[in-house]
C-alpha cells in the first residue's frame, strides 16, 4: 500500500515529520517497507535559458546561457551544451548542475567538453527526471516559475512517498482514510472530518439493474447512478500527481476519480459508458464459455463460478475485478453509470486467481470492504464526477443491500493484563476503542463492545486485546524469563523424540548420510510395498506419480540411490527417519528408521581397495551388513539386545532366501532387514547391490523406569571366563538362533555369551540334515568352577537344545 505524505495530511491534522509518522507506523503493526523521501530531486533548480547559440562545431547542437539565480555560481550565467530541440531564449526548464545525480539517465554529471565547448550542466526533460516517458525535449514551465528555487518543490515532487507491508487482515487500512484513523488513534494527529456529499437529483437511473444468484452472498449489494451530460477530459493536475505518485497512470477524469477513491477511502468503484449499455444490468453467475475483452486488452473465459455484470450485449464486467472495454468510459462519454458494489470476498479470491487477473480493486474486495461505505461511497464519486466533470445525477437506484449487523464482543478488560502482560488502565483501553471507532457500552471491568463495519478482521476478545496492544505499544511490554522448570533434569523431549535422534546419530555413525524424501508416491510403488488404501490417496497430489502417502520409506531410498547411480556415484548409503503411513488415522502413522546400502557402501568403506579385502571392504554389500544397521538402531535406542530375536522371513519386498524379521518377544515386531527382491527391483526401475532395512521407532517399548538416577557400581568378576565349543547336526530347517537361545536359557547367570562359529552341510552329516557349530562363554561369579561343575552344565546346554531344536551333539 502506497501513498505519499501529503495525501496523508488531507485525511490527517499533524505536525509529526516524516520520521516520526514512519515510526509511528511500524509500531502500530503498520509496518513500513519502504521510504521515498524524493532527496534526489533536491539538487534541482528552475533556470532560465538567456541565449541559445548554435554550436560551431554541431549542427544539432546549441550553446546556451542560463540563468540559475543568485545562490548559483555567484549569479553568473552558466554555460552548458544542449541538443533538445525545443531549447530557446527565454525557455524556462529545471537545470542540474556538476556533481548533481540524474535518476532518468543514471549519471552523476561533471564539467565536461562536448565537441571543444566546455558544458557546466544539463537543462532536462521530464525522462531524465522519472517524470515520464517524454524525451522529445527538455521541461518547458511556464515564465512565472521562480528562477533559482527548487525545482521539485515548485512541480511537487518533493512529497516523500511510504509503502506499508499491509498484513491480510487489516483491510481497512487499504485506504489512506483507514491508516489517518490509525495514526489518529495513536495520538499522533486528529483526523480531518469530511463534510457529507450534498448535490440535488434529478429524475431516475434509467438503466434497469437486478441481481439474479442463486446464492445472495456472492453479491450482498449493488448501487448504480445515472449522471447526465459529463464533460469527460483529462482529471486535473492535483490529482494526477497523487496517482502518479503512487504509480497508477492517469486516464482521464471519470476513470481516475474511480482510481482516486479506490486507494483514498478503500472503495472499488465502477463507471460504465451508459450509451453502451444495451438494455439493463444484471448481476449473474457467467455462462460455461463466455468471454469478455476487459480493461487491460485481454480476452478472459469465465465459468459460472465467475460473478459478472452483463446486459444485453453480454458480459460487461468480472464483478469486483475489473471491468470491460466494450462499456468503458472515454472522452466521448457524456451520460456515465457509476457503480459501488459488494461482492463475496472468497469468490473475488477464488476468480481472481483462477483468471490470473491482480488488480487494486481484487486486493480490497478479497480481504472485506467497508459494507456500511457503499452506499456513501456511491455519494462521494458523484460528488467528485460533479466537481470535475460536471452533469446531473439521477436517483441511485440500490439493490440487494441491507444494513449492516455490527458484531458484539462481550469484554472484560482484565484480559488486556492475562495476554499481554500490560498494565493498561481501564480507562485507557475504552479511550483507546474508542478512538479507533469501537462503541464501548457499559462500566466497570466488564463492557460490551460493538465493532464498526470496516473491521471484518475482530471476532472476539483477543482481538480486542490486540488493538490495546499495539495502539498502547508492543515496545512497552517487559521482557520477563521463563518460569523455570520445577526439575532442573525434568525430560522435556518425549521418548519417540529422543529415540528419533538417537537413531539418526546411530546412523550416521555407521558412515550413512541423511536423505529426505518425499511423503508421497505412485499408486504402484505403494502397491508394491503394502500400501494403495483409498483413504491414503491424494485429493490434489502435486504431480501424478505423487498420488499416494507412502507405506515405507524404502521406495524413497531407493530411487535416490539409482539416481546417485546414473549420476555416478554407485556406491551409496542413505537413511531417513521419518514417517510412514498404514492408515488415515493419527495412529496408522509410523515412525520409522530406514536405510539403504548399494554397491560397496559396507561400514568399513567404500570401493575397491586391497587394504580392505581383509576388512570387509570392496565386496557387495548383502544382508548381513543391512542386519548389522538394523540392530545398531535399536541397540543404540536403549532396547536390552538380550531379549531381540532374529527370525526368517520378511516382507514380499524383500528377497525370501537373504531377509529377516527382528522381533522382541513372539509379538512385538520391531522391523525388517535384507536383500531387495529382484521383481521388486525391476518395478522400481533400479538396478545393483542393494541391501536395506526399516526399523519401527514407534514399536520399541517404553524404559523402565529407574528409581534412581544414580549409576550402580561396577561389579567385575576377577574370575577368567572360560570358552567352550558344542557342534550340534540338527534338521536342515532349523535355525541357528533357536541353537543359541536355547544354549543361553541353559544357565543365564554363568552363560555370557553364545556365538555361531560354524555352519557346515554335507553327506557326513546326514541328508536334510545340517552342523551348526557354538562357542559358549561361561563367566563364574562366586566361584572357580570344577570339572563336575563344567559337566553340569555342558549336560544342560546338550539337554535344551535337543529338548527345543531336536539337535544331538555331533560325534
Amino acid at each position: 500500500m502506497k501513498f505519499t505524505l501529503s495525501w496523508l495530511k488531507d485525511h490527517l491534522e499533524t505536525d509529526a515529520t516524516l520520521d516520526q509518522i514512519c515510526e509511528r507506523l511500524t509500531a502500530i503493526g503498520l509496518e513500513v517497507e519502504d521510504v521515498d523521501d524524493k532527496a534526489a530531486y533536491k539538487p534541482f533548480v528552475v533556470a532560465k535559458i538567456l541565449s541559445a547559440e548554435k554550436h560551431p562545431e554541431a549542427d544539432r547542437l546549441k550553446v546556451l546561457s542560463v540563468d540559475a539565480g543568485p545562490d548559483v555560481n555567484g549569479g553568473k550565467p552558466l554555460q552548458i551544451v544542449c541538443g533538445a530541440p525545443n531549447a530557446r531564449a527565454g525557455l524556462v526548464g529545471a537545470l542540474a548542475r556538476p556533481g548533481d545525480y540524474v535518476p532518468g539517465i543514471d549519471v552523476t554529471l561533471g564539467v565536461g567538453k562536448i565537441r571543444g565547448v566546455e558544458s557546466h550542466g544539463m537543462m532536462c526533460s521530464e525522462k531524465e527526471l522519472n517524470m515520464s516517458d517524454n524525451h522529445d525535449g527538455i521541461i518547458d514551465l511556464p515564465q512565472d516559475a521562480p528562477i533559482g528555487t527548487s525545482f521539485a518543490s515548485y512541480a511537487g515532487l518533493d512529497d516523500p512517498m511510504i509503502e506499508i507491508n499491509l498484513t491480510p487482515n487489516r483491510p481497512d487500512c487499504t485506504s489512506i482514510h483507514g491508516i489517518a484513523r490509525d495514526l489518529a488513534a495513536s495520538g499522533l494527529g486528529t483526523l480531518k472530518p469530511h463534510a457529507k456529499p450534498s448535490f440535488k437529483t434529478e429524475g431516475e437511473t434509467s438503466v434497469g439493474l437486478s441481481i439474479d444468484l442463486d446464492d445472495a452472498k456472492l453479491c450482498p449489494g449493488f448501487g448504480l447512478r445515472l449522471v447526465r451530460g459529463v464533460k469527460n477530459g483529462p482529471s486535473p493536475a492535483w490529482m494526477q500527481t497523487r496517482l502518479k505518485a503512487i504509480g497508477l497512470r492517469p486516464i482521464n477524469a471519470l476513470v481516475d476519480i474511480t482510481n482516486f477513491m479506490t486507494f483514498d477511502q478503500g472503495r472499488p468503484m465502477h463507471v460504465f459508458d451508459a450509451a453502451k449499455v444495451k438494455g439493463d444490468l444484471i448481476v449473474r453467475r457467467a455462462k460455461e464459455g463466455e468471454t469478455v475483452l476487459a480493461l487491460d486488452q485481454r480476452e478472459y473465459k469465465l465459468t459460472p463460478n465467475n460473478v459478472v455484470i452483463a446486459d444485453d450485449n453480454g458480459v460487461e464486467s468480472i464483478g469486483g475485478i475489473m471491468g470491460g472495454e466494450h462499456s468503458g468510459c472515454d472522452e466521448n462519454t457524456v451520460d456515465v453509470l457509476i457503480e459501488s458494489a459488494l461482492w463475496d470476498p472468497i469468490n473475488i479470491a477464488k476468480s481472481g486467481r483462477t483468471l490470473g487477473i491482480i488488480t487494486d480493486a481484487r486486493y480490497r474486495f478479497e480481504r472485506g470492504v467497508d459494507p456500511d461505505y457503499m452506499v456513501p461511497g456511491l455519494d462521494r464519486t458523484t460528488e467528485l464526477v460533479l466537481e470535475l466533470c460536471g452533469g446531473t445525477p439521477a436517483e441511485a437506484k440500490i439493490v440487494g443491500y441491507k444494513p449492516h449487523a455490527a458484531k458484539t464482543v462481550d469484554f472484560p478488560f482484565s484480559e488486556v493484563k492475562r495476554l499481554t502482560g500490560l498494565d493498561v488502565s481501564t480507562e485507557e483501553s475504552r479511550h483507546i476503542l474508542t478512538r479507533l471507532g469501537f462503541h464501548v457500552e457499559g462500566s466497570g471491568e466488564r463492557v460490551s463492545v460493538t465493532v464498526p463495519s470496516w473491521r471484518p478482521d475482530v471476532d472476539g476478545k483477543a482481538d480486542l486485546v490486540e488493538e490495546v496492544m499495539r495502539i498502547h505499544g508492543v515496545d512497552q511490554i517487559k521482557p520477563e524469563p521463563l518460569e523455570k522448570l520445577s526439575s532442573v533434569n525434568a525430560k522435556i523431549l518425549t521418548t519417540l523424540q529422543i529415540r528419533t535422534r538417537i537413531a539418526k546419530r546411530a546412523l550416521a555413525a555407521r558412515g550413512m548420510l541423511e536423505a529426505v524424501t518425499w511423503s508421497f508416491i505412485s499408486e504402484a510403488q505403494a502397491k508394491l510395498f503394502g500400501g494403495g488404501d483409498r483413504s491414503l490417496k491424494l485429493a490434489n497430489p502435486i504431480a501424478a506419480d505423487m498420488s499416494d502417502m507412502r507405506p515405507s520409506l524404502l521406495p524413497g531410498l531407493l530411487a535416490a540411490a539409482q539416481r546417485n547411480a546414473d549420476k555416478g556415484f554407485g556406491d551409496v548409503a542413505i537413511f531417513e527417519v521419518s514417517g510412514t503411513y498404514e492408515t488415515d488415522t493419527p495412529e496408522g502413522q509410523r515412525r520409522v528408521a530406514g536405510g539403504i546400502r548399494r554397491g560397496t557402501a559396507s561400514i568399513n568403506g567404500a570401493g575397491r581397495l586391497w587394504s580392505n579385502k581383509d576388512k570387509g571392504g570392496g565386496k557387495p554389500v548383502d544382508v548381513y551388513d543391512a542386519k548389522a544397521d538394523a540392530l545398531a538402531v535399536i541397540e543404540a535406542c536403549g532396547l536390552p539386545m538380550a531379549n531381540v530375536q532374529i527370525e526368517k522371513g520378511a516382507p514380499s519386498w524383500y528377497h525370501p532366501g537373504r531377509s529377516g524379521t527382528i522381533k522382541m518377544g513372539p509379538k512385538i515386531v520391531l522391523g525388517y532387514f535384507g536383500e531387495f527382491h529382484p521383481k521388486t527391483l525391476a518395478a522400481l526401475d533400479v538396478s545393483g547391490a542393494l541391501a536395506g532395512f526399516e526399523v519401527y521407532v514407534d514399536a520399541m517399548s517404553e524404559p523402565k523406569k529407574k528409581a534412581t538416577r544414580t549409576k550402580p557400581a561396577l561389579e567385575l568378576s576377577p574370575l577368567q571366563v572360560v570358552k567352550r565349543d558344542f557342534a550340534f547336526v540338527v534338521a536342515s530347517d532349523v535355525e541357528a538362533g533357536a541353537i543359541v537361545k536355547a544354549a543361553t536359557s541353559a544357565d543365564r547367570k554363568l552363560i555370557s555369551g553364545v556365538n555361531v562359529f560354524d555352519v557346515f552341510e554335507g553327506a557326513s552329516v546326514g541328508e536334510g540334515k545340517k552342523s551348526v557349530a557354538i562357542e559358549v562363554q561361561i563367566q563364574p561369579v562366586d566361584k572357580t568352577l570344577t570339572d563336575e561343575d563344567f559337566e553340569a552344565l555342558t549336560g544342560k546346554i546338550v539337554a535344551n537344545v535337543e529338548k527345543t531344536t531336536g539337535g544331538v551333539l555331533r560325534a
